[in-house]
């Protein structure tokens, strides 16, 4: 299939324990995460393997364990003689897979740094201050608009990860959340489903741990890419290392923009859309956004090898 490529890499959610056992014979899966588990410490595979899902789920193991994952199974794809792609991004912690796909980060400090920014995304807010809520079946205006008139000091609640045209996730103080989405679902939201996570994530709240992971980011060496990466925070391309520093650390209080930055890689002249990682999230989310763009994705051999033969 012709036409240019570009690769996604998902987030924090699409892990589970087993991910791995689609992939037990490939030696460049392998190898990628034998040098992640030696820059961490810890043996990334045998958590994967036998988890429990409880362990794997925590933040701090699962930035690092995605964002090996997804770039194992791109250097796999590129081993076996995929085609480069022309673009990448990330939803979130993806976006730094895509950066180390693209050669930006080493793959030790990628995974280093993602555990420093999942420890202090941690610590910006007190477990059980923040929540994050799924608002299904509203425009994400209305959602954006709703949640800046609750607003008010010490009641933060604001969009921020704008997913598909009917899916927007909003994050803030727990009583905040909870105000809009009885305001959603008396607006006729599908769906207004809190989740279980233990931040309220890419909102302002975290504006601590976009501080601290800037200066985590400027002592890391960065180099390049090899292929351009929209960031989540401006739906851009950056090519020095100060503007996507900046962009990433921004990101940890921003919103994840990934309409846009889908919508950004079809102007952009891309026909072919490749999820790089655990699950099918993204999948279906560049399904709903542009239907007319051709999704693989890459989780294990088989579908590697599917994607492989579609793509070249």
């Amino acid at each position: 299939m012709s036409g240019s490529i570009a690769f996604l890499f998902p987030g924090q959610g699409s892990q589970t324990v087993g991910m791995l056992e689609g992939f037990t014979s490939n030696t460049t899966v392998e190898a990628v995460m034998g040098r992640a588990s030696v820059a961490l410490g810890m043996d990334l595979a045998e958590l994967i393997a036998k988890g429990p899902a409880e362990t794997l789920g925590l933040t701090i193991h699962t930035q690092p364990v995605m964002l090996a994952c997804g770039v194992a199974f791109f250097e796999a794809y590129r081993a076996a003689g995929g085609r480069m792609p022309a673009l990448a991004a990330g939803h979130s912690l993806g976006e730094y897979a895509a950066l180390t796909a693209s050669g930006v980060f080493t793959l030790e400090d990628a995974v280093r740094v993602v555990r420093y920014r999942a420890e202090q995304m941690q610590a910006a807010v007190p477990i059980g201050t923040g929540s994050m809520a799924a608002i299904l079946g509203l425009p994400a205006d209305l959602i954006d608009a709703t949640c800046r008139s609750i607003t008010r000091p010490g009641a933060v609640v604001e969009a921020v990860n704008f997913n598909a045209p009917d899916q927007t996730v909003i994050a803030g103080h727990r009583t905040a959340v909870e105000s809009a989405c009885a305001q959603f679902k008396a607006a006729g939201a599908k769906r207004a489903l809190v989740l279980a996570v233990s931040a309220p994530f890419h909102s302002s709240l975290l504006e601590p741990a976009a501080k601290a992971l800037g200066l985590r980011l400027a002592e890391i060496s960065l180099q390049s890419p090899q292929f351009e990466v929209i960031h989540n925070v401006d739906v851009s391309a950056h090519l020095g290392p100060e503007e996507i520093r900046h962009a990433l650390s921004m990101q940890a209080m921003r919103p994840v923009r990934w309409v846009q930055t889908i919508e950004a890689m079809v102007a952009r002249g891309v026909s072919i859309m490749v999820e790089c990682g655990p699950g099918k999230a993204l999948s279906g989310m560049v399904r709903r956004i542009a239907p007319t763009v051709a999704v693989f994705n890459i989780s294990d051999q088989a579908s590697l090898e599917a994607t492989l033969e579609a793509t070249r």
